[in-house]
């Protein structure tokens, strides 16, 4: 029986859709990011065409190099912009493609979290959702092998996401990534002060106040969440906006990288 199979909806628009140049532009992006010496369990990165945030998410992805064989799972939670979602949808299919090849979803994971009541199928909320897909390349590009447990997040409680990163937290092979991006179309130096308030909050543990600190706000509370529950220790990587990258600085996009480490791992 064929596989089913979600195309990308954005190469060509938030990246390239020839493999040769979106690895290339991966490379530059992934070489020029600065690398720290932590050992992340989950990530937040941001979202937008790789010419105005792939710089800020590359700072987070560059720190999975050295893990490339040993994570095996990720599970990617990112907003849903298109559909309206009550809970947290999973796509029916069987994998996710993108320029650089097939994805492989995590079905055992997505059938576990189906369980939850807040889960639910929906793969017109994935078909069109530029916030998970984004990511994928990223992830083909700096791990091996691995399958995908991607999440569209509407409507939901902080604790209903927390909920499904508790049942998928798994070991050290899992990863948790967070997509999200920042303050939106603030001038420049407002959306700096605004986007520092928000870094100073994640940092904290503090959960963010509502949806113009960060589209994500609802999968980035519930990671904040689980982080203060477990222990983790967070690292902000990079802070910056379209404003730095590659747009004017009239109507700002805002963008973050952080890291969060277990305990043992950040030692």
């Amino acid at each position: 029986m064929p596989l089913a199979l979600r195309s990308p909806a954005v190469a060509g628009l938030f990246y390239p859709a020839d493999a040769r140049d979106l690895s290339t532009t991966l490379a530059i992006m992934l070489g020029a990011a600065d690398v720290v010496a932590v050992r992340p369990k989950a990530l937040i990165a941001p979202h937008a065409g790789y010419i105005y945030s792939g710089p800020i998410a590359a700072s987070a992805y560059a720190l999975l190099q050295p893990l490339r064989d040993s994570i095996r799972h990720v599970v990617l939670l990112g907003p849903c912009h298109r559909v309206a979602v009550r809970g947290l949808a999973i796509p029916s299919v069987d994998a996710f493609i993108t320029p650089l090849g097939t994805v492989p979803l995590d079905r055992d994971a997505l059938d576990a979290a189906a369980n939850l009541p807040q889960v639910s199928i929906s793969d017109a909320a994935h078909a069109p959702e530029h916030s998970l897909e984004v990511h994928l390349p990223f992830l083909q590009t700096v791990l091996a092998n691995f399958s995908l447990a991607p999440f569209a997040v509407g409507q939901a409680t902080t604790q209903e996401v927390a909920d499904v990163l508790d049942l998928l937290w798994g070991g050290p092979d899992t990863l948790i990534v967070i997509s999200s991006d920042l303050s939106h179309y603030h001038p420049y130096a407002e959306a700096q002060a605004l986007d520092h308030q928000t870094a100073a909050s994640i940092i904290q543990l503090r959960p963010l106040a509502d949806h113009e600190q960060a589209c994500g706000a609802t999968p980035i509370n519930g990671l904040l969440d689980v982080a203060r529950q477990r222990g983790l220790t967070p690292l902000l990587l990079d802070l910056r906006n379209s404003g730095d990258t590659a747009g004017d600085k009239n109507r700002v996009v805002g963008y973050g990288a952080f890291s969060f480490s277990e305990k043992l791992q950040h030692e």
